[in-house]
């Protein structure tokens, strides 16, 4: 195969092979290319970074935004977790020891605390960690908050709340307006803005939906 022509500019790498095009963050494809698991197999790095960038921006276009680093730190402290599951591998933070999703291994290990991006994986691997979590305590899931008559996760039913930022906020703001009030609740700026990955793009935005 003829060498495939990559390049970094303005913190920015693109990988220039026609249909298996792609730009990522600089960071995001040094890292990846320094881990064990994709040494010597650059080709094969290339064409998983490909298949992630399309899943990513299918999840997107669907209205999944992905979890500031802020608040992975934050999740990660909870059990000391050590591994992140979930996210796209262009993007997992590099603070986790290890991460992937299903049966994609990004980095590191499958052993050890996890924090789960729940709405980050397919069916298929949701329904795959449901089985393994069942013999686990040391998980973190990070999830929409559910709504009405929302199907409840069987990690809901065993886990235990930590936060939800959905209905603290949503009841402040009613007060708000029953007191006459203008004065709008705070919402934290938990999630990314679409694209960010490939962007560069540093901004937070607000979400109001998960927990």
């Amino acid at each position: 195969m003829d060498e495939t022509r990559i390049i970094t500019t303005k913190g920015l790498t693109t990988c220039l092979d026609p249909g298996r095009g792609w730009t990522i963050t600089s960071g995001g494809w040094n890292f990846l290319k320094k881990q064990e698991c994709w040494e010597g197999h650059e080709q094969a790095l290339i064409t998983t970074i490909r298949k992630e960038t399309n899943r990513t921006e299918e999840l997107e276009e669907a209205g999944y935004r992905s979890p500031t680093w802020a608040v992975l730190r934050a999740l990660q402290q909870i059990n000391s977790v050590t591994r992140i599951e979930g996210e796209a591998a262009m993007f997992a933070p590099p603070f986790f020891q290890s991460a992937g999703r299903g049966d994609l291994l990004c980095w590191g290990g499958k052993d050890g605390p996890t924090v789960v991006i729940w709405e980050s994986l397919s069916e298929q691997e949701k329904e795959s960690w449901l089985e393994e979590s069942s013999t686990m305590h040391d998980w973190v899931v990070w999830c929409k908050s559910k709504k009405g008559a929302e199907e409840i996760c069987s990690f809901e039913l065993s886990g235990k709340e930590i936060f939800s930022n959905y209905d603290e906020t949503k009841s402040k703001e009613e007060k708000n307006t029953k007191n006459g009030s203008k004065k709008k609740a705070h919402r934290g700026q938990s999630v990314r803005y679409r694209s960010w990955w490939k962007q560069g793009n540093i901004k937070m935005a607000v979400s109001e939906d998960h927990a």
